[in-house]
């Protein structure tokens, strides 16, 4: 079993993918433990001196010059998480709730937000014992940081609210502790606060993005290249010298990919040389590179993003190392709602040059000699018709996803938080457009598989030959139409696993 380490600098993204998404044990590096203790000591001293210090000795938000008397100030803690804990909607998935979660552990864990160590090993005995709260999709703003969500976590260490069961049902937090053999936590002053106030929801949806759009990004040119080679497209514009004169680092990647997976096939060489064939492709399948690698850099922007996050303090106030405790803004989300809308619009991008493609493959007019609708008897039969109506249909979606979250704002608490960044919402949408953009990418494996198919005796490049293999026992052979949407289950399966990848590169080398 992988043991994950919370070390004083933090934790990597792939420490998060192996919480999240596995059963990863974790554990605390004890320099860590010491970090805290210090910044605890600090507010301890400041609740014996009576200062008015932010979330220690005061109410929150638009209360935040309210006094609170020394008496009530675990009080104020609790009643904090229970007010907070306001979330309405279906529960998270248990691998983003995972990983906020651990997160939240790390930001803690750097010893700037004043809690105790057991405040920390609290939420890592739940992760351990697989007990994952039960979080509502709709709550957080995005400032101060995901609020609602994260008081839904805390609010199970208290031993109340509400977990995810076995078969995602809902149960009680206290009975779930019980069962693990937990006890609940009592919080001091502040402790509630450095709870709930953090991006940690934020980020963990957008580094599970992050590692999904990497994925689809290198399926994305594969299928283009299976779409290319059905259609009897040219190789030619994907040449490295054509890219080299306009280097962007992921247009240059695509692009030789997409060159590499059009090598040893026969269906290519049948028309390398034929003048017959149009001089320019058209724009879908030559500016698959220049689309699909503009989308790589903008990963490549949204993950520097969410690696300098990974390094942040994000809490609200923060115990600086010489006494000082300061209110911060650290916690407001722009920095990762703009990077999740950047992505959402590159990703949806990619899924509808994808939804072009499909359809050139299917019209009879634009295919090249391929039958309509990749039906060898079209007409009693409809082929792939409606699978590009799909496609068509998740296309439009995208389109509406794309829109960005992060230039919207309402203010609430009582005008204290007069400017909020909506970064859940956009991380969330994220998630829905690379899970669409699966979809698109095997609507068009599956048209890539079909016309390949359908230009037999000719025998196809090694990606080809993979992806028939792959999606051959779903797909059968072209004939007679079947119930489509097993099989574009199972296309997606293809599209979203390891397999057909792996496959692929052990045959023309690693992908871009």
């Amino acid at each position: 079993m992988t043991t994950v380490t919370i070390q004083p600098t933090g934790i990597s993204a792939d420490d998060v993918l192996a919480v999240a998404r596995g059963s990863a044990t974790i554990v605390l590096d004890p320099a860590t433990i010491d970090a805290m203790a210090t910044s605890r000591a600090i507010v301890d001293g400041i609740e014996s001196s009576g200062r008015p210090v932010y979330g220690v000795s005061t109410g929150f938000g638009a209360l935040a010059n309210t006094f609170i008397a020394p008496e009530r100030r675990a009080e104020l803690q609790h009643a904090l998480i229970r007010s907070h804990a306001a979330g309405v909607g279906a529960p998270m998935p248990r691998e983003v709730v995972r990983a906020m979660m651990l997160l939240r552990v790390r930001s803690l864990a750097l010893g700037r937000s004043g809690v105790r160590p057991l405040v920390a090993e609290a939420l890592i005995d739940l992760l351990n014992h697989d007990i994952t709260p039960w979080v509502p999709e709709h709550g957080s703003l995005g400032a101060s940081g995901d609020l609602a969500p994260l008081a839904h976590c805390a609010l199970v260490l208290l031993g109340e609210g509400w977990v995810l069961g076995p078969a995602g049902e809902r149960q009680d937090a206290a009975d779930a502790l019980t069962a693990a053999g937990l006890k609940p936590i009592e919080l001091a002053a502040k402790e509630g606060l450095a709870l709930i106030n953090g991006t940690d929801g934020m980020l963990g949806m957008l580094l599970l993005a992050i590692h999904d759009a990497a994925h689809l990004f290198a399926m994305a040119d594969v299928t283009a290249a299976l779409a290319i080679e059905a259609m009897l497209g040219s190789e030619r514009p994907f040449l490295p010298e054509l890219h080299a004169i306009r280097p962007h680092p992921g247009q240059t990647a695509s692009a030789a990919n997409i060159h590499r997976l059009l090598q040893d096939s026969r269906v290519m060489d049948s028309h390398r040389d034929d003048l017959a064939h149009a001089v320019q492709d058209a724009y879908s399948m030559r500016c698959a590179p220049q689309v699909a690698g503009a989308a790589r850099d903008t990963l490549d922007f949204v993950r520097t993003v969410a690696g300098r996050e990974l390094v942040s303090v994000v809490d609200n106030p923060v115990v600086l190392p010489d006494g000082r405790v300061e209110s911060t803004g650290n916690f407001h989300g722009a920095p990762l709602g703009f990077a999740a809308d950047f992505l959402a619009i590159a990703a949806a991008e990619v899924g509808a040059i994808a939804e072009r493609r499909v359809d050139r493959l299917l019209d009879v007019t634009r295919s090249r000699e391929l039958p309509a609708f990749l039906s060898p008897d079209a007409g009693v039969n409809s082929g792939l018709m409606i699978a590009q109506y799909t496609a068509a249909g998740i296309v439009a979606e995208n389109r509406r996803l794309a829109a960005p979250a992060s230039v919207d704002s309402l203010p609430t608490s009582g005008m204290q938080e007069d400017h909020v960044s909506m970064g859940w919402a956009a991380a969330k949408k994220l998630r829905t457009v690379l899970d669409n953009l699966t979809s698109l990418l095997a609507v068009e494996l599956l048209a890539g598989v079909r016309g390949l198919q359908l230009r037999a005796p000719l025998e196809p490049s090694p990606a080809g030959r993979a992806a028939v293999a792959a999606l051959g026992p779903a797909a059968g052979e072209p004939g007679p139409d079947v119930f489509l949407a097993p099989v574009m289950e199972a296309a997606r399966a293809v599209v979203a696993g390891p397999e057909l990848r792996a496959a692929i590169e052990r045959e023309v080398g690693p992908l871009g």
